[in-house]
């Protein structure tokens, strides 16, 4: 998780549909725009102010990953003028929106620009190996010759997701593992997220030129808060022992957290909540944690928690939190906003393992 490639190009489904010329705005009526999910909704919020009328098609506490699109959110990216995604291959059903919803607008790719963790093919095929193993012991069911039968019908794929998938007891689907070649979680860097505000707002500019100051001087402001914030996070994330710096959660979805601070995350799921958790992948971590002692496991807002539940009672690990990956969380919860999730989590983790 730690090897980091150079972006080449857009990493990110979005060349497969964009880009249209930008809209200038022609009068003071807010300029219409899509986010994809709630946390470049709360960035796009804080940079575009009463200049824009925001849609967010995955709110708080609603997962990216499973989410299927509605006549809705159809109509609402057909009417906006400007489309915002995180890219890195993490909106899978995004371009089959923006194609029903006939989409003539600009798409924002707000990962331009940051160096995304590749994803370690090594630990790819090892989960993958487990996860094959684990399915056979449980299921008796082949694999490799589903994945293969797969390879054959690409656009059969693409059909089959539009239309009503098979799903399981939580309603998840089962179409992928992970991502692609980069985790797409980049929000979890600060530094990042800076980068995700300037492509906001240059978007934004561009589109709408009359409200350009307006802008910036948002981006100015909001800037200067994620840099206190990174100073914050830093001091609670150094007060951390050396020998606590194993941090277990539900789903791989922290790594860019883990690079900036120094910790190594792991988790019984891949980059996707849609990652199947094989019983190779369970007896793995609980080893881990015994060996090393980890005294506390930690679950997320948007999975189910079962897995990590079992895990800790196994173990003896306390449940050391609840953090949000990938979803803020409602208006009243802890995480509202980036800065406030951000905060949160540093806050639970430090705290967690400092006990």
């Amino acid at each position: 998780m730690t090897s980091r490639r150079s972006l080449l190009g857009s990493a990110s489904i979005a060349a497969a549909f964009c880009m249209a010329q930008p809209i200038a705005a022609l009068s003071d009526e807010p300029v219409p725009v899509v986010a994809t999910f709630s946390i470049i909704g709360d960035m796009v919020e804080r940079i575009g102010g009463a200049h824009v009328a925001l849609t967010t098609l995955v709110g708080p506490n609603g997962d990216a990953h499973v989410y299927q699109p509605t006549p809705q959110a159809a109509r609402a990216v057909a009417e906006a003028d400007i489309l915002f995604m995180n890219g890195l291959e993490f909106e899978g059903w995004l371009e089959r929106l923006a194609e029903a919803a006939d989409f003539k607008g600009s798409t924002v790719t707000v990962t331009t620009g940051i160096e995304p963790i590749a994803f370690d093919e090594d630990d790819h095929e090892e989960h993958e190996e487990h996860e094959k193993h684990g399915h056979e012991e449980e299921h008796d069911h082949d694999h490799e010759e589903e994945h293969a039968e797969a390879e054959h019908h690409d656009h059969g794929h693409e059909k089959e997701h539009a239309e009503i998938n098979e799903h399981d007891e939580h309603g998840h689907e089962h179409h992928g593992h992970d991502h692609g070649a980069y985790d797409p979680h980049a929000w979890h860097s600060i530094e990042n997220a800076v980068v995700y505000v300037d492509n906001i707002t240059a978007g934004l500019a561009e589109a709408d030129p009359a409200n350009a100051g307006d802008y910036h001087a948002n981006r100015a402001s909001y800037v200067n808060e994620l840099n206190a914030l990174a100073t914050e996070v830093k001091a609670m994330m150094e007060s951390v022992r050396d020998d606590k710096r194993t941090v277990v959660t539900s789903h791989d979805a922290f790594g860019y957290f883990a690079d900036a601070y120094g910790l190594s995350f792991t988790a019984p799921q891949g980059l996707s909540t849609e990652s199947e958790v094989s019983a190779a992948d369970v007896s793995r971590l609980i080893t881990q944690i015994r060996e090393e002692k980890i005294s506390a496991v930690f679950v997320e807002s948007i999975t189910d928690n079962r897995i990590l539940e079992q895990i800790a009672n196994e173990t003896g690990a306390a449940i050391g939190g609840t953090l949000y990956s990938d979803a803020l969380s409602d208006k009243d919860g802890p995480a509202s906003t980036y800065i406030d999730m951000i905060r949160h989590n540093a806050t639970t983790i430090s705290q967690a393992l400092s006990r």
